[in-house]
């Protein structure tokens, strides 16, 4: 999960494996496998590091077994 903020500035935790891509449009636009769309005040870049650094934490726990790393699946 990432944590992310919409424009009025309410923060939102956010299935990282949902997001298909992310555009600037100028205001960064994700768009979800479900065909949702959010509009958030990160930046493309930021998007792109909390979602690779989520899965680097996942697949860490999994790949190395990394005590206090809560895996969610199997």
């Amino acid at each position: 999960m990432i944590e992310l903020t919409r424009l009025d500035g309410t923060e939102l935790v956010l299935n990282a494996e949902l997001v298909a891509w992310v555009e600037p449009t100028p205001d960064t636009l994700v768009t979800l496998t479900t065909g949702s769309k959010l509009l958030v005040t990160e930046t493309v870049l930021e998007v792109q590091e909390r979602v690779v650094a989520y899965r680097q934490r996942v697949f860490s726990a999994l790949l190395l077994g990394v005590p206090g790393e809560r895996v969610l699946f199997p």
